[in-house]
């Protein structure tokens, strides 16, 4: 795919993969973080965020899940639950020409702090 912004950009085709996929972490935390939530719509929730991911460029796959373990039950009509941090585990896979940046964004306990990371740059 020809990519009309790569002459903006002073760097190899892995610095590139993991500049995109860090733009696309930062989107799903600073976007949906806060998004209003309850045990009848986890599933579409998960299933809006990678359909809002899969659309940006370089993207080959992306899996959201929320733990449904970090989720406090509240009760009363104004004690509705809302996405946070911890909740998210994020596997993002983008690919920027034969490179593939494999990413994610997960609750790491001994931190207690939702990290974004790259787990692995696959040059093919």
């Amino acid at each position: 795919m020809q990519d009309p912004a790569k002459k903006y950009f002073r760097c190899n085709d892995s610095e590139r993969a993991v500049f995109e996929a860090g733009i696309k972490l930062g989107t799903i935390y600073h976007q949906f973080v806060g998004t209003p939530i309850s045990a009848e719509n986890i599933d579409v929730l998960e299933k809006s965020i990678e359909e809002s991911i899969k659309v940006q460029p370089f993207v080959k796959s992306v899996n959201v899940k929320i733990r449904r373990d970090r989720i406090k039950k509240k009760k009363g009509i104004y004690k509705y639950l809302t996405l946070t941090g911890d909740m998210l585990d994020v596997e993002l896979v983008v690919e920027y020409n034969n490179t593939e940046a494999v990413c994610y964004l997960k609750y790491i306990e001994e931190m207690k702090y939702p990290l974004m990371y790259i787990g692995e740059i696959r040059v093919k």
